[in-house]
């Protein structure tokens, strides 16, 4: 009797071409995951991921389903499955879901962290996580102009020209920019929606970026808003290392 499995994976994105299969494209999550799954189990599946992170992306807390008639229990997964996964990709938890939840097709809140190195020579243990800025950044001008960003929008002035999204309408309920009190030089924007277009959050990350180092005026970013055009938007897409997918809450599973 097949079952439908939920797992929670973290990976170091940087030697990967996103989440998402592509053809002739060994290097992706999916295909590692689909791989890890035929060893244990013997069985051929196509995972189906919450978010399709681009190349360079990280996450600690993505989300994909499966299809299995295995009797191995749920939460006997991680374990099972980390043995045959490279280093830097972990299931970190599974679970049973409903045979007809889709992690796309649900209602959602996901949390990124764009993480800033903000020192004028690059920490060599973040190098991978996070994008250099040595400018001086004020953090409190880059907090102030984002909450505009907050609630429902069109925004296509932070997407990519290329996107192929039906609207570019999208609701972030919260955002954020902060130093971490234990080390000045990291800075951290942290933006929550119930979905994200192409290159949205690193777009809105280039975007503070230039609000911090003074290049923009705080409110240059309601402007840039309101204009819905990406070339009205002078700010370059921020450097996809320095994202992470932090979590995904699916209000269906709750309660």
């Amino acid at each position: 009797m097949s079952r439908r499995i939920l797992l929670t994976v973290a990976y170091d994105g940087t030697e990967y071409h996103g989440f998402a299969r592509q053809a002739g494209e060994p290097a992706t999550i999916e295909e590692n995951l689909d791989k890890a799954i035929y060893g244990l189990t013997g069985e051929a599946t196509a995972v189906i991921g919450a978010s399709r992170t681009d190349s360079g992306v990280h996450a600690l807390g993505n989300a994909a389903v499966f299809d299995t008639c295995s009797t191995i229990p749920a939460e006997s997964f991680p374990d099972a499955l980390n043995t045959r996964l490279p280093a830097d990709i972990r299931i970190r938890e599974a679970l049973s879901v409903p045979d007809d939840f889709h992690p796309r097709h649900t209602e959602t809140i996901k949390t990124y962290r764009y993480e800033i190195d903000n020192e004028h020579i690059a920490d060599p243990m973040r190098a991978r996580y996070s994008m250099l800025v040595g400018y001086d950044l004020d953090t409190d001008r880059m907090n102030e102009a984002a909450q505009c960003l907050v609630g429902e929008h069109d925004f296509k002035s932070f997407c990519s020209v290329h996107t192929q999204a039906s609207t570019t309408i999208r609701t972030v309920t919260g955002i954020s920019v902060v130093r971490d009190p234990g080390a000045a030089s990291r800075v951290y924007i942290t933006v929550r929606g119930h979905g994200f277009l192409y290159n949205m959050v690193r777009i809105i990350a280039g975007t503070l970026i230039d609000v911090g180092r003074g290049k923009l005026a705080k409110d240059e970013v309601a402007d840039i808003l309101y204009a819905v055009d990406r070339t009205s938007n002078p700010s370059p897409t921020a450097e996809a290392k320095g994202l992470t997918l932090m979590d995904i809450f699916f209000a269906e599973l709750e309660g």
